[in-house]
């Protein structure tokens, strides 16, 4: 990636709505959109969940730091897994080349929007509940982000307006 701060980088909870805020976010912006979860099940040929199963979390929390990483893109709205923010060297990378906006929804609407989280293929201990999981990323997300997004009551679509108004990009 070049050193240009152009991408628009989404962090947060799984649920929170990255991958759809950033598909109708990319529209509005007219650029090119990448969901990283995609790119590393493409790459690996199997989803997160079969990563976790068979190689276990910390395997795909490897995996996912060397994508992050290798990503060289300009001008994209840029969906990242929730456990991106596990990798100092990661988010600083996709904090050099964009803005780090952290898509906060509160604890109860995730579960809500989550309800098997076993089955999503979450870097989380074995028996780590959503609960412990919101917690400790929780901190993680607030370092990292340049600006962060309250969710709470907004639609997608407003998610996106309050996006473009906070931007500098």
């Amino acid at each position: 990636m070049t050193s240009t701060k152009t991408n628009i980088v989404l962090i947060g909870m799984p649920g929170a709505g990255k991958s759809t805020v950033g598909v109708i976010l990319a529209k509005k912006m007219l650029r090119d959109f990448v969901d990283t979860d995609l790119l590393i099940q493409a790459a690996e040929g199997r989803c997160l969940q079969e990563i976790v199963d068979t190689d276990g979390y910390l395997r795909l929390r490897e995996i996912e730091e060397q994508l992050l990483l290798s990503l060289d893109v300009q001008n994209h709205v840029v969906a990242t897994g929730g456990s991106a923010v596990y990798s100092d060297r990661a988010m600083n990378y996709l904090k050099s080349h964009g803005q780090l906006i952290f898509l906060q929804v509160e604890l109860v609407a995730l579960q809500a929007r989550v309800p098997d989280y076993s089955s999503r293929g979450l870097a989380k201990h074995l028996d780590q509940s959503f609960d412990e999981l919101f917690e400790e990323r929780l901190q993680l997300y607030r370092r990292y982000a340049d600006i962060t997004i309250t969710c709470a009551g907004l639609t997608q679509e407003q998610v996106c307006q309050q996006i473009i108004l906070k931007t500098a990009i």
